[in-house]
């Protein structure tokens, strides 16, 4: 009787519970160790592209949360005076993608991933450190508070900071800072009527989006030196910056309290690592290449990661030779997006626009432009969720 490999996943996110579910449905028996008290996420909320949606679809979950999408209409680019400069439709990103764009609250995301798994793989309010990282004659080892942990395989999904990834690679660099912080809000608008946009100011954006259950999610960004708070509350410093902007933004800022605006600076990894594998210990979402949320595609990738890992859990080096120019590439254009959709010259500001409206007129929205190559990504293999053979939960081979 084959023996039951073992698989520590360090870091209870999308990326940590997307892996644990994927080997989970490999057979493997799966520990999650969090180390926040529930798994529950800081308040906001996540777009799915059909890239993640079509990873998701190879553990039975995307078709549910296809059916949470809210996005019905027109959407796209506009000015802070509320002028558009670029517009699209739900319908135009399923047919140029072959399948819609989902925006959802994180928690709702971790509470279906969580679902996937057995009730005791999860440990919350569970500090681990990596200890070993092994090789192909000795587990990796993980210490916990409750004791040490063998693995066949680790998973370091501790996020921007992660510390699996400064054990592995200690002379890298890490992450830097990006050069801006964002703020957001998920919170009830009563009668506020829009269509999804983002609007790009100067060195400054905003973006104000409905979700299926009736509130509506909010972000912004603006170039600030690192570590920046304000003086009062960051409900006050988005009025100062965004309160003259086009409706709905005052509507979203007047039914906000302080307490629903959360501020975080963005850093990223500018040198890409060297690998995603080390040992028995691999690296998924931020904790492997951190990227700035330009392009909403930083849970997305630690989904495709995860489910990629599962694909080639007995050989590392060929998950990071999947992965790791991929998520370099898609890195590299988030921080374009960046430096294009918080530029602060006035002169770059207008030549910027008129561009962006002339090539909107002349082919599909720059929004949907900006997902070609990336959202038309598909896993390695076909979903596995609904084929799986009798004995336990390992799925058949498919070519």
């Amino acid at each position: 009787m084959a023996r039951t490999r073992r698989a520590v996943v360090i870091g209870g996110g999308i990326g940590g519970l997307t892996a644990a579910a994927a080997l989970h449905l490999r057979g493997w028996r799966v520990t999650v160790l969090e180390r926040a008290r529930s798994l529950e996420p800081v308040g906001a909320a996540i777009s799915l592209a059909p890239n993640s949606l079509r990873a998701l679809d190879v553990i039975g979950l995307g078709d549910k949360i296809r059916g949470l999408a809210a996005w019905a209409g027109d959407g796209g680019l506009r000015t802070p005076s509320g002028r558009w400069l670029s517009r699209s439709s739900a319908d135009a990103a399923t047919e140029r993608f072959g399948g819609p764009l989902v925006l959802l609250h994180r928690a709702t995301l971790v509470e279906h991933l969580a679902a996937q798994l057995p009730p005791d793989a999860v440990r919350t309010a569970a500090s681990a450190t990596l200890a070993d990282s092994g090789d192909t004659g000795r587990p990796a080892r993980v210490v916990t508070a409750d004791g040490e942990l063998e693995a066949d395989l680790v998973v370091g999904a501790d996020g921007v900071r992660s510390a699996v990834r400064r054990a592995l690679f200690p002379g890298h660099s890490g992450t830097v800072y990006s050069g801006f912080t964002t703020w957001r809000v998920v919170i009830p608008v009563p009668g506020a009527e829009f269509a999804s946009h983002e609007t790009w100011g100067r060195g400054r954006i905003w973006g104000t989006h409905p979700l299926k259950d009736g509130r509506v999610y909010a972000y912004a960004a603006a170039v600030t030196p690192v570590g920046g708070h304000a003086p009062d509350d960051e409900k006050a410093e988005l009025l100062r910056r965004f309160g003259d902007w086009h409706d709905p933004i005052p509507a979203v800022l007047a039914a906000a309290r302080p307490d629903d605006v959360l501020r975080h600076d963005v850093h990223h990894i500018a040198e890409p690592l060297p690998a995603y594998h080390r040992g028995r210990v691999a690296l998924v979402g931020d904790a492997a290449h951190a990227m700035p949320p330009t392009l909403g595609q930083g849970g997305n990738q630690a989904i495709e990661d995860a489910i990629v890992l599962a694909h080639h859990c007995d050989d590392l080096p060929a998950y990071t030779a999947a992965r790791l120019p991929r998520t370099t590439a898609v890195a590299r254009k988030a921080n374009q997006v960046a430096r294009l959709n918080l530029m602060t010259s006035r002169a770059g500001i207008a030549a910027r626009d008129t561009a962006v409206a002339a090539l909107s007129k002349a082919g599909p929205a720059l929004f949907l432009r900006g997902f070609d190559g990336i959202a038309d990504w598909r896993p390695p293999q076909r979903p596995y969720a609904s084929e799986q053979t009798p004995e336990g939960n390992r799925w058949r081979s498919i070519p």
